[in-house]
């Protein structure tokens, strides 16, 4: 499937949804969902996996797992609102689903975990592009303190780069501890990443930059200055960056 940009009547739909957010006006409109807003994302996920094996080997797009569902998971949610109001995709490393296999095998692996990875929304007025770890379980965490421990100024380097600090700004402060957490001192060398709960950076990007066939290579460009940070996360979780697929 050729990716050939998403237009504004993706962005129309979603406005719609938002306004009617029922399970009747979305039948009624669901060829609209499927031709402008599903179709053209898992044709970005298959551009954008084509597209990390010549910048990210082992990062990776699937259209199974990569694009989002469009239904809320309302189980244990007082807005019984049935659908997302915003489209997704998010691309992973390609051996969290072998850790996730051995894990149902009974095997025990440290990587046994989402991984950091990158981010891509499509929302009228609220399209963002981003990439790292949103608030990892805390095995996984406990893991990134210790690599910060052990390695605050390589983090520092990447998160603090300029071009990266340009485009990005700061790391998301998400949750942010007010003091260091159990087992290391408040001055650490590491003390002001080791607060941290959450390992993202992002940014806004204009409804008119996501429209047209151009949008894989604004991606790519904010990816290559994304990867770093997810290597490092990755790294950290016993994730392998790679030459090669």
């Amino acid at each position: 499937m050729t990716f050939t940009g998403f237009t504004s009547r993706a962005f129309t739909f979603l406005r719609g949804l938002a306004k009617h957010n029922e399970k009747p006006w979305f039948e009624a409109h669901r060829d609209s969902y499927e031709n402008d807003l599903r179709a053209p994302m898992i044709a970005l996920v298959d551009e954008m996996d084509a597209r990390f094996g010549e910048f990210a080997p082992e990062m990776v797009g699937d259209r199974r797992r990569s694009v989002f569902r469009i239904h809320r998971d309302v189980r244990f949610s007082k807005d019984k609102r049935p659908y997302k109001t915003n489209a997704a995709c998010w691309f992973f490393h390609r051996d969290v689903s072998r850790a996730r296999q051995g894990e149902r095998a009974g095997e025990s692996s440290a990587a046994v975990h989402g991984g950091a990875g990158l981010y891509f929304q499509l929302a009228p007025a609220d399209c963002w592009v981003g990439g790292g770890l949103w608030m990892p379980p805390r095995p996984a965490l406990n893991m990134i303190r210790e690599a910060l421990a052990a390695d605050h100024r390589g983090f520092e380097r990447i998160v603090r780069a300029p071009a990266f600090a340009e485009r990005f700004g700061a790391l998301d402060a998400e949750s942010l501890l007010t003091r260091t957490p159990r087992g290391y001192d408040a001055d650490h060398p590491a003390a002001e990443w080791l607060r941290y709960q959450s390992f993202t950076a992002g940014r806004k990007m204009r409804d008119a930059e996501t429209l047209g066939a151009s949008l894989p290579e604004t991606l790519e460009a904010d990816y290559r200055l994304l990867l770093p940070l997810v290597r490092w996360l990755n790294a950290a979780l016993h994730l392998q960056a790679a030459r090669r697929r």
